[in-house]
């Protein structure tokens, strides 16, 4: 019996993969493709953006190097000093300027090679993290997709392919029509579509009568996302394309000749697929011994590129509380603060979805906010306000403290000698930053050695603190003053580890 099977192999999937098995935990990946590699994985179809707290997830497992070449790009970022992003993305069609962020106004943020966000390619990813679940001890089998599931007290039954597996617990991590998620009877909730939008990679007649990048319109939105022929399309008819039939040549390209307001021909298509803006939630992300995470657990309309970035941090919050979990040492409550932590974050990012919608559809009211809002983002403020959202970097879960630095993603600290918390942060266990020379921490941590690192010694940036408590996530857990006090350490170690 495996402690954790995870249905589905995709990014989020692979990625809690690789946080359990970094534990000692036994997991088992069911995947339903037969195939790792595919078209819609490679580029440029298979493109994805992951943000800066994505990027600092893979690097705070060691994973951001394997990834930047599996990639393409041949060298880490700079770290040593606070460089301005290289891309904001946009928000609702309208492009942003990365010169225009302000760095000063980000809270407790240091160098980090991980402090940009970075394009890369599903396949990439999952080349990247399957090798690594692999060799951590995980089972990954292909071809098999979930069909029945059944929950006893201490066990769960998944039934794949011809087989039943047993487990301790299960993960949905199957995607936004997840299986296991309506086997298991999640409530699934939120908004119905405003619109059907289109992806292809087609071959044109004349690609010069579309225009470069987002181009909203009077029925719509049109994009070419890397060079000619792949194309995006939005059609608000309000979710009425029926999607269970086949997408065709015909169909698309009357599609785009009514939003672009050109005569445009498309040649050929060779590869195509819809989605909708549909916004909907699981009410809970745990039902017993079953669990969600990624597409499974919320889906969205793509715009902004938050969907997958989204499913990494779920993966990041999860890991490791379950696997205390599966270990037996998780102190009382902490699987219900995934929930709790990852719920309102997820709720966070349908609005984000929902809002570009509403400023995108194609009427007069809608354009006249366009216009607003168009103004806005063209300032400091509202270009550093978009980059905090999709970065990462606003996100902040409640952990009953009045410190500001707890619950916020810890700065990458680096000690005199070099070392960066990052760095401590590869073998999976919470960290104790003791920057005080006296050690008074020393034996509150070394009593949880097995579970939190302990490291001390001045920091080339302490920021004003004596002694940080960092959760395997790379969340803070706690912070103290230049005089840090030994007892509320003790509780904050109690609390979580």
């Amino acid at each position: 019996m495996h402690d954790v099977i995870i249905a589905g192999g995709g990014p989020v999937g692979l990625f809690l993969a690789c946080e359990l098995s970094l534990t000692g935990c036994s997991v088992l990946v069911l995947e339903r493709d037969p195939e790792p590699h595919s078209p819609w994985r490679n580029f440029p179809l298979g493109m994805r953006g992951l943000s800066g707290g994505s990027v600092e997830a893979f690097y705070r497992r060691d994973l951001l190097r394997p990834l930047l070449t599996a990639s393409g790009v041949d060298e880490m970022p700079g770290a040593d000093e606070q460089a301005p992003p290289r891309s904001v993305g946009h928000f609702a069609g309208t492009t942003l300027d990365p010169a225009e962020v302000d760095l000063a106004s980000l809270p407790y943020r240091l160098p980090s090679p991980a402090l940009d966000g970075i394009m890369t390619t599903l396949d990439a990813m999952e080349t990247v993290l399957a090798e690594r679940a692999a060799k951590l001890g995980a089972e990954i089998r292909r071809g098999v997709g979930v069909s029945a599931v059944t929950q006893a007290d201490e066990t769960v039954i998944v039934r794949a392919g011809e087989h039943e597996y047993p487990a301790r617990w299960l993960v949905g991590c199957d995607g936004g029509r997840s299986t296991v998620r309506r086997l298991a009877g999640f409530g699934f909730v939120g908004t119905e579509p405003q619109l059907t939008g289109y992806v292809a990679l087609a071959t044109l007649a004349d690609p010069r009568k579309l225009r470069p990048g987002f181009n909203l319109t009077p029925a719509g939105m049109y994009l070419t996302i890397s060079g000619p022929g792949h194309l995006g399309v939005l059609d608000f008819d309000g979710g009425a394309y029926d999607r269970s039939q086949p997408l065709t040549r015909e169909h698309l390209q009357t599609v785009l000749r009514r939003v672009s307001g050109s005569d445009v021909t498309l040649d050929d298509v060779h590869l195509a697929s819809s989605f909708t803006d549909r916004a909907m939630q699981a009410t809970t992300y745990r039902r017993g011994r079953v669990l969600l995470a990624g597409d499974a657990a919320h889906i969205h309309s793509p715009l902004g590129g938050q969907g997958l970035n989204l499913g990494v941090g779920d993966a990041m919050n999860l890991g490791w509380k379950l696997a205390a979990t599966v270990h037996g040492h998780a102190p009382e409550g902490l699987l219900d603060t995934y929930t709790a932590e990852r719920h309102p974050v997820g709720a966070r990012v349908l609005d984000w979805s929902r809002a570009q919608v509403a400023i995108m559809r194609p009427d007069p009211h809608s354009r006249a906010i366009q216009a607003v809002v168009r103004d806005l983002l063209a300032t400091r403020d509202g270009t550093t306000y978009v980059f905090e959202r999709t970065s990462g970097t606003s996100i902040r879960y409640e952990l009953g403290s009045e410190q500001p630095l707890v619950g916020h993603d810890a700065p990458d600290f680096r000690l005199a000698d070099g070392t960066r918390l990052g760095e401590l942060l590869q073998d999976g266990r919470g960290v104790a930053l003791d920057f005080s020379a006296e050690g008074r921490l020393r034996d509150v941590a070394l009593r949880r050695a097995g579970r939190v690192r302990y490291a001390a010694g001045p920091a080339r940036d302490d920021l004003g603190f004596g002694a940080v408590l960092v959760r395997p996530d790379g969340i803070v857990a706690w912070a103290g003053d230049r005089d840090p006090d030994r007892d509320s350490f003790e509780r904050a170690v109690t609390r979580w580890f």
